[in-house]
């Protein structure tokens, strides 16, 4: 999904640099979609992919990882981004701008709303990001926590900054300019009408014949220029699942 609405581009993408535990990778979509986020970015999985856990722990955001970019190296997945943060719990050599998630999040909304695209990135469950990662970012966000213990799952820091993100960009309950619900891909659109146009069809709903291009356009030209949501699309295909089941239930009864 990533790339697909000037809105959803307005999030920044997710980046997770070698991230050893696929249900980590799982987790991490699922907190992403809650909030929001849809652009992931893999760099260097250790186990492979796809990974059945992540999928498994992704639950209903599996379809985030359907879509996930996977590179080799940060500077890959770093193409086509134009300011970039990097994660991080522990102290840098390097000069760069420290910030706490909440300015981070004040100054990448304020980016994006100027056209640019920016990423989070963050670092394996286990070492962090290596300076060398670090270096290739702009900035960099630390997530407050106890100095006693500094562990952070990869997945709740994750999730901090995309509960921040949601939490900063939102006055009154209601999305401010730049934030919306993200829509629905055209292709997936596309793939509700063939499959609702390939049903139709079945049932004789296009006559009679000389009419029936015209039926089939003017049903794909209403469902295509509806600015649906994932989850409505999702409504509209369980709706076609239910009545072709019906359909076809009254058919073998007679």
């Amino acid at each position: 999904m990533p790339n697909e609405t000037d809105n959803n581009n307005s999030l920044p993408a997710i980046i997770l640099v070698q991230p050893q535990l696929g249900e980590n990778i799982g987790a991490a979509a699922r907190v992403m979609l809650n909030f929001g986020f849809q652009d992931l970015r893999l760099c260097a999985p250790r186990d492979g992919w796809p990974n059945q856990h992540a999928i498994a722990m992704a639950s209903g955001a599996g379809r985030l990882l359907d879509h996930a970019q996977v590179m080799t190296d940060l500077r890959s997945a770093l193409v086509g981004i134009d300011f970039a943060m990097a994660a991080t719990a522990r102290e840098r050599d390097l000069v760069r701008p420290i910030l706490t998630p909440q300015d981070a999040v004040r100054d990448l909304f304020q980016r994006s709303n100027k056209g640019q695209r920016t990423a989070i990135v963050f670092g394996p469950e286990r070492s962090g990001l290596t300076n060398a990662d670090v270096a290739s970012t702009n900035a960099l966000i630390a997530i407050p926590v106890n100095p006693q213990f500094k562990s952070l799952n990869l997945a709740q820091s994750v999730a901090v900054i995309c509960y921040e993100w949601m939490r900063t960009t939102t006055v009154g309950g209601k999305e401010t300019v730049g934030i919306s619900q993200p829509l629905a891909e055209i292709a997936d659109k596309a793939k509700f009408v063939d499959l609702l146009v390939e049903e139709l069809e079945q049932t004789g709903y296009f006559y009679p014949p000389e009419k029936a291009e015209g039926m089939r356009f003017n049903l794909r030209g209403l469902f295509m220029r509806m600015d649906l949501t994932p989850p409505e699309l999702r409504t509209l295909h369980g709706v076609r699942r239910a009545l072709a089941r019906h359909s076809h239930d009254a058919h073998d009864s007679v």
